[in-house]
């Protein structure tokens, strides 16, 4: 059974239409005119739409767009008595299922449509059903570690996911924030609707907030038609907002009422539109000092973190570091196609006394990084293999410090040093200089100085 609705102007077709889906199980509504129907698109959740072309008010086509731009988009057929090709590429461009030709043998073409429609519906629907369900099965898997704050986070996992409150995610970059953020949807009611993730740091105010509200055709210059923002797409499941202490304290008011009012209202829009979203947040910020100081909103901050999570560095954990870079290992092991499970004695001894200011990310990237160099001829990876940051600055940075007889030079061997650290945090990085920046907690501003001043 499925529910469809039938859009036109000639009644007598829509009633010969419903009688014969009906006799097929089917719910089944039908409009006379274009406006009608997008009252009922926009009001309530349809598995399939077939409309005429050809109408007074507006267009099957114009109704395909409009349909597409709804929180209920649903299959689409387009039917004509005066086919053209034009009319047809446009229509199937835009999304169509099917544009079929009015004929004596109408009912039975579109009892067809109908059915292998519906059947590719329920096997796109079985195949989503089926990634969420494996998404869900390995997504706390994928938080390596057997440290206490570990089986901590994913206690607290366990206990949270199955409530509607928001989380915020606190922790250094590079730690796993979202990975934490993920495993509560997987593990939700909601993990059947989407996961929606976006960056908050990654985009000026003026354009973040067209990318979370949307917009309307015409609210400004370049906004040629109407567009889905990031909150509305997230209805039913939950919206990620990563790095939320980068938001201006005019974005957190409109975030806020999001949360109070569960309305959002696209720009250039007239009217508020309905969300159910669960909201997850992180930051590698201090919110709490960032509220004293006038830079956050008390009221925002308290909406967001009514259950924190802390994910600590790697640094404080470090009985983590081995099992991660196994876990590591043996994804990229498989994605090069390279035979080597292992890591030599004096690699893992490295990978331990390392600090890894760039946490769990730095860690993957080094671990990456030898995976690609290493011949694989033994099946080992060693500490050859690892980056500069691994095999130079460990063995110089972690031993206890000792000043030669003779002095040093402190100037220039604290630039050396600094020098270092700005190398490692771009191989860290992957050379993205802002990421770098974050690594080494400071500013892009200071990063770009430092880098200038060493020639980086």
């Amino acid at each position: 059974m499925a529910r469809l609705l039938i859009i036109d102007d000639e009644k007598s077709l829509c009633q010969v239409l419903e009688i014969a889906f009906r006799k097929k199980g089917h719910v089944v509504e039908t409009v006379s005119n274009g406006q009608a129907a997008k009252k009922k698109i926009e009001s309530q959740a349809h598995d399939l739409i077939i409309s005429d072309i050809r109408m007074p008010d507006l267009t099957g086509i114009e109704l395909l767009e409009y349909a597409h731009q709804t929180r209920n988009p649903a299959a689409f057929v387009l039917i004509t008595a005066v086919p053209t090709m034009t009319t047809a590429i446009q229509a199937l461009n835009l999304g169509a299922y099917r544009y079929v030709v009015k004929t004596d043998t109408l009912v039975e073409e579109l009892s067809l449509t109908v059915d292998r429609a519906l059947e590719d519906l329920a096997l796109r629907e079985e195949n989503l059903r089926l990634r969420r369900e494996m998404l869900r099965v390995f997504a706390a898997q994928n938080i390596v570690g057997h440290s206490r704050s570990i089986e901590s986070i994913l206690e607290m996992v366990r206990t949270v996911a199955p409530t509607t409150s928001t989380v915020l995610i606190t922790g250094e970059s590079g730690t796993g924030k979202e990975l934490v953020a993920r495993a509560i949807h997987e593990a939700s009611l909601r993990r059947e609707k989407p996961f929606v993730s976006i960056n908050c740091g990654a985009f000026p105010e003026t354009l973040l907030e067209s990318e979370l509200f949307g917009y309307m055709k015409g609210s400004f210059t370049g906004a040629e038609s109407n567009r889905k923002g990031i909150i509305e797409s997230a209805h039913g499941g939950t919206l990620f907002l990563d790095e939320i202490g980068e938001t201006s304290l005019g974005m957190q008011v409109k975030l806020l009422r999001v949360l109070q009012e569960r309305t959002l209202r696209p720009l250039g829009g007239a009217q508020d539109i309905a969300v159910d979203v669960r909201l997850i947040a992180s930051t590698n910020r201090d919110l709490k000092k960032m509220v004293a100081a006038g830079q956050f909103r008390e009221d925002f901050y308290y909406r967001v973190s009514v259950i924190p999570v802390h994910v600590p560095p790697l640094r404080e954990r470090p009985t983590d570091i081995e099992p991660l870079a196994r876990h590591f290992l043996k994804k990229f092991a498989l994605q090069m196609g390279k035979a080597v499970g292992d890591f030599d004695a004096e690699a893992v001894s490295a990978l331990g006394r390392w600090t890894w200011p760039g946490n769990v990310r730095e860690l993957e990237n080094a671990v990456e990084h030898a995976v690609a160099v290493s011949d694989g001829r033994d099946g080992i990876i060693k500490l050859s293999d690892f980056p500069e940051s691994v095999t130079g600055i460990v063995a110089s940075g972690q031993r206890e410090i000792q000043i030669p007889p003779e002095g040093i030079d402190f100037e220039t061997h604290v630039a050396q040093i600094e020098k270092q650290y700005l190398q490692a945090a771009l191989r860290a990085s992957g050379g993205v200089r802002s990421q770098a920046a974050e690594l080494l907690k400071m500013s892009y501003r200071s990063f770009r100085h430092y880098a200038k001043k060493y020639g980086i």
